[in-house]
């Protein structure tokens, strides 16, 4: 059995087990601490220190991955959502592998979650291309082609009538209009038109919280593609960022 840390940092909550790589089931416990409200680097990283120690420290040699989210590139932090805008530039990978006494494997948290869908979950033997979609304040995305991941596809911020995306077509966005299923799916037909119309995939996941209700709303939609529901939910970030430790 091949183990790693997992940990998923969100904008209100971060979670983190130990994972079993080759199933992808968790080993302990599935901690959670809420974010803190100011979202700045020390205390996150801190909550994070606390929450190993609540899993019984970290086991030497274990690999440790740590999604965010964030637009991640060579370990550094080049956006902030839902979190204070000090991450934005930050090497932030450094900054928690010195708080850790380890090197880990740092990762934006979509792409975390797709990996996890392709490895354990609802694409698991799929092969071409995986587009992976998080309907929930935003739109979150990830793209594995053959099991290989193309990061921070960021696909919430296309721009579609001139103006992103997620911004007409989140979940918060059906939320705050207080649309209907009905005219929802009219936004998001137009919006996985246009992702097909640039990537062609062989299977798109929709994944976020709203994926619960999934047949509110996916069977309304007319697509080349099988669009279908994600399967891991709330642990997928963990799993992705375990997983994608390991592989590094």
């Amino acid at each position: 059995m091949t183990q790693a840390l997992g940990i998923d940092i969100g904008g209100t909550g971060i979670k983190g087990a130990i994972v079993d790589t080759d199933t992808g089931k968790l080993v302990s416990e599935r901690m959670k601490i809420a974010t803190p409200k100011s979202g700045k680097p020390k205390e996150i990283i801190a909550v994070v220190v606390e929450l190993i120690e609540k899993l019984g420290g970290l086991p030497e040699g274990m690999p440790v991955g740590v999604c965010f989210p964030a637009i991640v590139r060579n370990g550094k932090t080049m956006s902030a959502a839902n979190i204070s805008k000090e991450w934005i530039g930050l090497d932030a990978e450094k900054l928690f592998e010195k708080a850790l006494g380890r090197d880990i494997h740092f990762v934006n948290d979509a792409d975390a979650a797709g990996v996890a869908e392709v490895r354990y979950g609802a694409a698991q033997g799929v092969s071409g291309l995986v587009l992976l979609t998080t309907l929930g304040t935003g739109i979150g995305s990830a793209l594995i082609y053959n099991g290989t991941l193309v990061p921070n596809s960021e696909l919430g911020h296309l721009l579609i009538g001139g103006r992103d995306a997620e911004k007409g077509a989140s979940f918060a966005a059906k939320e705050r209009r207080r649309l209907s299923w009905k005219s929802w799916a009219k936004r998001l037909q137009r919006y996985y038109t246009h992702l097909e119309l640039l990537f062609s995939p062989d299977l798109i996941l929709v994944g976020g919280g709203v994926s619960k209700s999934h047949e509110k709303f996916l069977p309304l939609l007319k697509l080349n593609a099988p669009i279908i529901p994600a399967k891991l939910r709330n642990n997928a970030g963990i799993m992705g960022a375990a997983a994608l430790a390991v592989k590094e």
